[in-house]
């Protein structure tokens, strides 16, 4: 650290503590060569998550646009704002993993699953969104795969019982 007062880079740091409410450090420095002393205020550099479209483009993670696009999804179904919240969250936490970059694939399936444990009809209506349902044969398509791990859960629960 650069001392302000003569310019040495010949210092030592006396005390550090963190700033309440945010993730600044303040530290409290002397000057080795003119023994003066001041306080210096870290805090750590903002990295913006990136989301790599399918057609390649890429923008911010915006966190307001995964809850919108959930909560919309939930319309007239009985999934709380609390729910919505805490699957925004998750899927935040579980994408935080990535470096710099992730796939907006990856936000998708996450999300997709998270709505899947929750509620059917929030899934369909996402996963229609998402995956670009055309017409009436898609939304059969998805219906079947899901009545078939419905049954197949079914099945696997009553034979743990027995």
């Amino acid at each position: 650290m650069k001392c302000p007062f003569c310019g040495s880079f010949d210092g030592q740091v006396l005390d550090s503590r963190p700033i309440e409410h945010t993730s600044a450090i303040r530290r409290r420095r002397q000057c080795n060569q003119c023994k003066k002393r001041y306080t210096t205020y870290e805090k750590p550099e903002d990295i913006t998550l990136m989301v790599i479209k399918s057609d390649s483009r890429r923008e911010p993670f915006d966190r307001k646009k995964l809850w919108a696009a959930i909560s919309r999804a939930c319309v007239k179904r009985p999934v709380s704002t609390e729910t919505i919240e805490k699957m925004v969250s998750e899927v935040e936490t579980e994408i935080s993993d990535y470096i710099m970059e992730v796939p907006s694939s990856v936000i998708g399936q996450k999300t997709l699953q998270k709505l899947l444990d929750i509620d059917t009809v929030a899934y369909i209506r996402f996963a229609s969104v998402y995956n670009k349902f055309a017409d009436m044969n898609d939304f059969m398509t998805e219906l079947k795969k899901l009545k078939k791990e419905h049954d197949k859960n079914k099945t696997k629960k009553n034979k743990e019982k027995n």
